[in-house]
């Protein structure tokens, strides 16, 4: 136990984390020598460059003639992932804070390292990509020092390229970050912090053990569940898994049970023998997970729902941020509502239901959930704007505020308040960091920057802000559900609720986005935004009809009005027969507008 060290990497998105952890890889001799970052096995953070999973894997490093095992996880930079941060955070004892010599602190630093002071780990910061040209490090050591009051010589340069301070870094884990507490006597308590779903072996999870040990075979317990299994196989977690046969107090591995239904495994769930199952408490799990970002997931083909459902359970397994409750659309048909902790992780669920099931879905517009006061006192959560109450009935609405910090330099505060502001934002306050960086404080209203916000950030700022967020709780606001009626019929996927500001122009934006895309009728098509009884903006697309008028047959004008008042009363037959039906590729335009 004593040998044994747990620890994670914590950093800004693209700041050179799973770089660094392949060069602690192959100094420890886990891995060989090789080109991309062997972490990130997933096709999609190779694709985009990012880490979207926490990866946990074992190192053995010699110091002085004593071999020590290192359990690092390395984790995402994202906000969108923050909570398989605060999971690995609270699996270890120590922290590398990673920060990019050539960026300095940015907002999701300060995030991470907050989370982690929060835990008491053990904080070993770390400048990387040193060895860059454009590279400042004297000035980043500068803001480390004020960001945690330590000591010059704590801070360590390093290079995830060249190899450069990696032999530093593992001697300073060793003697800085503390050895795993706990009794190897005691009865087992395990702690599971993620899991993975196997075609062949069903699921398995991965733990830390807190107090006592395990053996290949022995009957365990999954405390909150209540359900029992055997221990199959277990191992530590390598490049591949490692079986093994025994596993003790502060190692962090894997368990096989043959466990085949997903809703059995919950991350932060206890293991136990079954023998001392009713003696054992359950080890405080994790927060849980607050969505931030609602929206409705349903399958092209109707058939398709329980494969959906299936699919959806699978990945919350391996992704414990993703919440889904079914529900109905008039227009969609079956499927569930979806919570997500941005627009990032929105969009990576949707790719991974692709790719690694199959499923080909329509996401509907995302939301927000609001809190709904009715004159009577009660409340209602609305995660969809289809299930708000009727506006006659409703006293107030509550939205959810976030409290925003951006990191930028001096040049482009302006902009950055420009747009802050224009969408609502509250200052709060401002502060220099060091020379000509500096950190904007805003409260802002969560709906405003779901669709486009981060995007115009980094593109007013030429792509140097950072930004980060956490929730700030509910506050009253004028919001209001605007409707969009194609020939008087309500679409309700295509319903959201706004800002009555922003409503009048939000409304004539997407009519005239719908004229665009709705394929014409024989028959013409009214597309209207409505607020309540109210309309606030129309469209028309025009009919496809033969122009009679151009051939009067033989002049006869008796002809030409019989053959027009006949083609006024199909049109009115079509209008009768069926509504107009809004194409899939119309659906996915109109729901990635602003």
């Amino acid at each position: 136990m004593k040998q044994i060290r747990n620890f994670c990497i914590i950093a800004h998105i693209d700041h050179g984390k799973s770089t660094l952890a392949d060069r602690l890889l192959e100094r420890t001799n886990t891995i060989q020598v090789t080109e991309g970052q062997m972490l990130d096995d997933m096709d999609l953070e190779r694709e985009r460059g990012i880490t979207i999973k926490s990866h946990a894997i074992q190192m053995l490093y010699t110091l002085e003639g004593q071999e020590y095992t290192l359990n690092l996880i390395d984790t995402p930079g994202h906000v969108d992932f923050s909570y398989e941060v605060s999971r690995s955070i609270a699996a270890c004892e120590g922290a590398l804070l990673v920060v990019d010599a050539t960026q300095g602190v940015q907002a999701q630093t300060i995030s991470n390292l907050y989370m982690a002071i929060d835990h008491d780990l053990e904080i070993i910061p770390v400048v990387n990509k040193c060895d860059m040209p454009n590279a400042m490090p004297e000035e980043v050591e500068d803001e480390i020092i004020d960001l945690l009051g330590c000591k010059r010589e704590e801070i360590i340069r390093a290079s995830g390229r060249t190899g450069e301070g990696v032999d530093d870094i593992l001697r300073a884990v060793v003697e800085r970050i503390p050895a795993p507490v706990g009794d190897d006597k005691a009865p087992l308590q395990a702690l599971i912090f993620d899991s993975v779903f196997n075609s062949f072996r069903g699921i398995i999870a991965y733990f830390k053990i807190v107090n006592g040990c395990i053996h290949t075979g022995d009957e365990v317990q999954f405390i909150n569940t209540g359900k029992q299994y055997r221990a199959d196989e277990i191992g530590v977690l390598k490049m591949d898994m490692l079986p093994c046969a025994e596993l003790h107090q502060g190692d962090v591995g894997y368990i096989v049970s043959g466990i085949k239904t997903a809703t059995e495994v919950k991350v932060g769930d206890t293991i136990t023998h079954v023998a001392t199952a009713a003696q054992t408490q359950a080890i405080a799990g994790f927060e849980e997970v607050k969505p931030m970002v609602f929206a409705g997931v349903y399958p092209i083909e109707t058939e398709d729902f329980e494969n959906l459902r299936a699919s959806l359970e699978k990945l919350q397994l391996n992704d414990a941020s993703l919440t889904f409750q079914p529900e109905s659309s008039v227009a969609l048909g079956f499927g569930f509502r979806c919570g997500f902790l941005g627009l990032l992780h929105m969009e990576i669920v949707q790719e991974r239901l692709d790719r690694e099931f199959n499923m080909d879905v329509i996401t509907t517009v995302p939301n927000v959930s609001y809190m709904v006061y009715d004159k009577q006192g009660g409340v209602k959560e609305v995660h969809n704007p289809a299930g708000m109450p009727d506006q006659t009935l409703i006293d107030h609405i509550e939205e959810p505020y976030i409290h925003a910090s951006v990191i930028t330099t001096a040049n482009f505060i302006g902009p950055i308040m420009t747009l802050c502001l224009g969408k609502r934002g509250e200052l709060v306050k401002q502060d220099f960091i060091s020379g000509n960086r500096v950190e904007i404080q805003f409260l802002m209203p969560l709906g405003e920057i779901v669709i486009d916000f981060y995007d115009k950030l980094k593109s007013i700022s030429k792509g140097y802000a950072s930004f980060d967020y956490h929730q700030a709780g509910f506050r009253p606001s004028k919001l209001v559900k605007l409707d969009i009626l194609l020939n008087g019929e309500p679409v309700d996927a295509l319903s959201t609720l706004t800002h009555v500001d922003n409503s009048v122009d939000f409304g004539r934006r997407m009519c005239e986005k719908l004229k665009e895309l709705l394929p014409r009728q024989q028959f013409d098509i009214a597309i209207q935004a409505a607020i309540g009884a109210k309309i606030v903006a129309r469209e028309t697309v025009k009919q496809v009809r033969k122009d009679v008028t151009a051939k009067c047959y033989g002049g006869d004008i008796s002809r030409k009005r019989k053959l027009l008042e006949k083609q006024k009363r199909g049109k009115k037959r079509m209008k009768q027969i069926g509504n107009v039906q809004v194409p899939q590729k119309a659906f996915l335009a109109v729901l990635k507008l602003d």
